[in-house]
C-alpha cells in the first residue's frame, strides 16, 4: 500500500512540473534563474528591510530564500511592508515561475505577494494571494502615488496555504495579467492595467513570513538597470 501511495505521489509531482513548465510563448526565452543554493544568491536581491530577510533551506535541505521578521520599513502609501526585488533587471512581458510557503498559521489574509513593474516605492503592482478574497486580499494591486487599489476582473475564491510549497506563476503580456496557483489551467487572479509597461519584479508577503525558491523568468529581454530604492543584503 505504502509503494501505490508513493508513485501515485510521484506521478502527481510529475505532472505537476510538467504543468509547470509548459504555455512558454515561442520567442521567449530563459533571462533569469535561481535556487538560492550559492551564499552569493542574495547579492541579486534589494531589500525594503534586508534584516527581515535571509538565505534558509527548505525541508530537503535544499536553499531558499526567507522573509523570517517584520521589515521595519514605512511606505509612503498604504502597499506591503516585506519586499525583496530582483536587482539590475526591468521586465516588461514576462513569464515568472516560482514557489511559495507561507510560514505563519492560516487566517484570512494570510498572504504571499508578487510584484512587477515596479518603478518605485510608490509605484508598482503586486499580485495579493491570499486565503479569502476582499476588497483589500487576494487581487492585483496597483499603487500609483496612492494607497494601493484592487484591479483584478477575475478573483478565485482564495487559496490554501497550509504549510507546503505551491507553484505560482505570474504571467504579464502587455496589459494582460494572469497569476496561476498550483494549477496551470484556471488562472487565481486575470486582470488589466497598463500603467507601468516595465519594471522590477520581485516577492514578498504584505505583513507575513514566507519562503521562496526555485525562480525562473522567461521573456525575450530585459533592460539593465539598479533598483537604487531599496538596499542590497549586508
Amino acid at each position: 500500500m505504502r509503494t501505490v501511495n508513493f508513485v501515485s505521489q510521484l506521478l502527481l509531482l510529475a505532472g505537476c512540473v510538467a504543468a509547470f513548465a509548459q504555455d512558454i510563448p515561442s520567442g521567449y526565452k530563459l533571462l533569469y534563474s535561481q535556487n538560492f543554493e550559492s551564499p552569493a544568491s542574495i547579492k541579486d536581491f534589494v531589500f525594503s528591510d534586508p534584516a527581515a530577510w535571509r538565505l534558509g533551506k527548505d525541508e530537503s535541505g535544499n536553499g531558499c530564500l526567507e522573509l523570517f521578521g517584520k521589515s521595519r520599513y514605512t511606505p509612503k502609501h498604504r502597499s506591503p511592508f516585506n519586499i525583496a526585488l530582483i536587482n539590475g533587471r526591468e521586465f516588461g512581458d514576462f513569464i515568472m515561475d516560482v514557489e511559495l510557503q507561507s510560514t505563519v498559521q492560516p487566517y484570512n489574509h494570510q498572504d504571499m505577494c508578487l510584484f512587477f513593474g515596479f518603478q518605485s516605492t510608490n509605484q508598482f503592482y503586486y499580485a495579493h494571494l491570499a486565503v479569502r478574497p476582499d476588497p483589500n486580499a487576494h487581487n492585483l494591486f496597483i499603487v500609483n502615488d496612492a494607497p494601493r487599489t484592487n484591479f483584478a476582473a477575475e478573483v478565485s475564491n482564495g487559496v490554501v496555504w497550509g504549510n507546503g510549497w505551491h507553484k505560482v506563476r505570474l504571467q504579464r503580456q502587455g496589459a494582460e495579467i494572469k497569476v496561476f496557483f498550483d494549477s496551470m489551467t484556471k488562472p487565481a487572479l486575470v486582470g488589466r492595467n497598463a500603467t507601468f509597461s516595465k519594471g522590477f519584479v520581485g516577492f514578498g508577503s504584505f505583513d507575513d513570513k514566507g519562503k521562496i525558491r526555485n525562480v525562473k523568468i522567461y521573456g525575450t529581454g530585459f533592460d539593465e538597470k539598479q533598483a537604487g530604492f531599496f538596499k542590497p543584503a549586508q
